[in-house]
């Protein structure tokens, strides 16, 4: 008998979070889904880019994330960006609170799909300013060249 090969999580990442946001600790939290959701996640048809949290009423949501269907499984359109709730605990909620009240924005960083549970990581950071994220590519740029010139020089 063959056996079955375990199928890879699929990664849904926002590339650009890190680009736009300078991150703290990254937490996981939970995420309130239909099967047709969980089904097309686990498919990786998802999107992270432009999605956020936000805090209403004591609750975390993650708005602007799209979910797409496909031929087998259909998502209604309006369905794709609906505001979707987060799982986590009481007191993670009041730190991400605390932070948001501080002036922070709440990343969403991706979707992992590899256990039973569908989660979300998220981070707390700082917006950058146009001359911080010069600087970081200056300074990305500058080790890449430097990297390559320890190589030819061996």
């Amino acid at each position: 008998m063959v056996k079955k090969k375990a199928q890879q999580p699929k990664r849904i990442s926002n590339r650009r979070a890190r680009h736009d946001y300078e991150l703290g600790d990254s937490l996981v939290v939970g995420l309130a889904l239909s099967g047709a959701e969980t089904k097309s996640l686990r498919m990786g048809h998802g999107n992270l880019r432009g999605a956020y949290v936000t805090v209403k009423q004591d609750e975390l949501f993650l708005i602007n994330a799209s979910i797409n269907g496909t031929s087998g499984i259909p998502i209604e359109e309006s369905d794709q960006t609906r505001t979707r709730k987060l799982l986590a605990k009481r007191r993670e909620i009041n730190a991400l609170i605390d932070a948001k009240q501080q002036g922070k924005t709440i990343v969403p960083l991706e979707i992992l799909t590899g256990g039973r549970f569908i989660k979300l990581r998220i981070s707390v950071g700082k917006g950058k300013k146009r001359y911080d994220k010069r600087q970081t590519l200056k300074a990305r740029d500058d080790a890449r060249r430097a990297a390559t010139e320890m190589k030819s020089a061996r």
